[in-house]
C-alpha cells in the first residue's frame, strides 16, 4: 500500500460482515478499499470452520429474519456469478427440553420463539416432538418429549468461499483489497477520516469498521466497554466403522439445559468426510484478539464429547479427528452493534456479531452499501442501535 490511499469509503475488516460491505459498495460503483490485517478468507478470527449453520426463522428476534433471506439471495447470485456452492439447504433441526427450562443466545422458549418467527414471516417450517424427530433422523437419539422446529429451508453457508467469492467479486467490479494491513488508529478530520496503519493512512469520506475480535481496542469508548471477546472450540469426531454418514441430515442446534452453554450444535458430514462437526458455546472466559489460545488440547475435545454429545448422537465416536478455535465478540443482549461511532459520524460500526451473525452478513452488507450510497437503507438497522445501551456501558 502506498504511504497515502484515497477512497470514498474504506472498509476495515473483510470476514463476513467487511466482504460483504465491500462487494455491495463495489456492486454499486463506489469507489472502495478494503483493508485487513491478515490475508482473508483466513481462520484467525471469526469467520472460518468450513461451515455455518443458516435459519431463516431467527429465534433471537424477528428484526434478523429479513437480513437471513436477502442473504440467501445474494449467496444464490454470487453461486451463478462465481461457480462456487456456498449455500446447501439441507434443512434445519431446532431442539429443546419439553417441560424443562432452556435458552439459546439469551432467549428462553427458543423453539417457541423460533416458530413464532416462522409464522410471522410465512416461513415454511414443521413441529414435531422426539418420536418423530427419531423416526426422520434416526442418528438424534432424542427423547420423547424433545420438542422441535425443523425448517426445510435452512442449512449451513461454506464462510471461506463465501468471504472469497465476495472479495473476488468486489476486485472485479472495481474495488481494492489490501491484506496485511492491520488498522492502528482511526480519526475523524473535519470532512473526512483517516486509518492509519503500519503502511500508511488511508484516507477517505466514510468508513465502515468491520474488525471483529480487535474492534474494541480500536474505536475506544463505548466499544472497549461493551464488546466482549470468548474464545470458542470446533469439534470434528469421527463415525464409527461401517457407519455412513445420515442421508438427509440437517444442520441442528439441540438445547438440553437450562443454561445459554447447554446445549450443541452441529453439521452433516461434508462430502467424503467420515467426521461430524460439532461444537458448543461459552459465555463465561472472556480473552483478547492478540492473545487467545489457539491450539486446542483433546481434553477439551474429551470433555465436549462427554458433556454434550454421548448418549444424543448415534454413531459418531469420541476420537476427534480434528478441532479449531475461533473468537465470538459478544454484546451484553447477544444481539449485533450497527451503528455510528459517538465521537466521528462518518465511521459506521458492524460488531460484533454475537455468535450467529454469519447467516445475516450478505444481507447487512446490502444494507450498509445502501446506507453509505444513499443516505438510509430500506431494511431496518435500528434494532441494532448502539442507544440500547445507554445506562449499561
Amino acid at each position: 500500500m502506498p504511504n497515502a490511499l484515497h477512497t470514498d469509503v474504506a472498509v476495515v475488516g473483510l470476514g463476513a460482515m467487511g466482504a460483504a460491505t465491500l462487494y455491495q459498495l463495489a456492486k454499486r460503483g463506489v469507489s472502495c478499499v478494503g483493508i485487513d490485517r491478515f490475508a482473508p478468507p483466513h481462520d484467525l478470527g471469526s469467520s472460518h470452520g468450513e461451515t455455518r449453520i443458516t435459519r431463516l426463522a431467527v429465534g433471537e428476534g424477528g428484526a434478523l429474519a429479513p437480513f437471513v433471506r436477502r442473504s440467501h439471495e445474494i449467496w444464490r447470485e454470487l453461486e451463478a456469478a462465481t461457480g462456487e456452492t456456498l449455500l446447501t439447504q439441507c434443512g434445519a433441526l431446532v431442539m429443546a427440553p419439553g417441560g424443562a427450562p432452556s435458552s439459546h443466545h439469551g432467549k428462553p422458549d427458543f423453539v417457541a420463539r423460533s416458530i413464532a418467527v416462522a409464522e410471522e414471516f410465512g416461513i415454511a417450517h414443521e413441529a414435531c416432538g422426539g418420536a418423530e424427530v427419531r423416526r426422520r433422523f434416526p442418528h438424534f437419539v432424542a427423547a420423547d418429549d424433545v420438542q422441535a422446529y425443523f425448517e426445510p429451508e435452512g442449512g449451513y453457508v461454506a464462510p471461506e468461499r463465501c468471504i472469497a467469492a465476495q472479495l473476488g467479486e468486489a476486485v472485479r467490479l472495481g474495488a481494492r483489497v489490501v491484506p496485511g494491513a492491520a488498522a492502528r488508529a482511526i480519526r475523524q478530520t473535519g470532512a473526512g477520516v483517516e486509518i492509519e496503519t503500519a503502511d500508511g493512512v488511508v484516507a477517505c469520506d466514510r468508513a465502515i469498521v468491520a474488525a471483529g475480535a480487535w474492534a474494541g481496542p480500536l474505536l475506544g469508548a463505548p466499544f472497549d466497554r461493551l464488546l466482549t471477546v470468548k474464545r470458542q472450540v470446533l469439534h470434528w469426531f469421527a463415525l464409527e466403522e461401517g457407519v455412513e454418514a445420515p442421508e438427509g441430515s440437517p444442520v441442528f442446534i439441540w438445547m438440553h439445559g437450562a443454561g445459554d452453554a447447554d446445549y450443541l450444535y452441529g453439521f452433516p458430514p461434508q462430502p467424503g468426510a467420515r467426521s461430524m462437526k460439532v461444537a458448543t458455546e461459552q459465555f463465561e472466559a472472556s480473552t483478547e484478539a492478540n492473545a487467545v489460545e489457539r491450539a486446542v488440547s483433546p481434553a477439551e475435545s474429551a470433555a465436549m464429547y462427554e458433556a454434550h454429545l454421548r448418549g444424543r448422537l448415534a454413531g459418531v465416536t469420541s476420537r476427534a479427528v480434528k478441532a479449531a478455535a475461533c473468537m465470538y465478540v459478544m454484546t451484553p443482549d447477544f444481539n449485533f452493534v450497527i451503528d455510528d461511532h459517538p465521537a466521528m459520524d462518518r465511521v459506521t460500526v458492524v460488531s460484533a456479531c454475537s455468535g450467529h451473525g454469519f447467516k445475516h452478513s450478505a444481507g447487512i452488507g446490502f444494507a450498509l452499501a445502501e446506507r453509505a450510497a444513499t443516505g438510509r437503507s430500506k431494511m431496518d438497522l435500528a434494532p441494532f442501535a448502539l442507544s440500547r445501551f445507554d445506562g449499561r456501558g
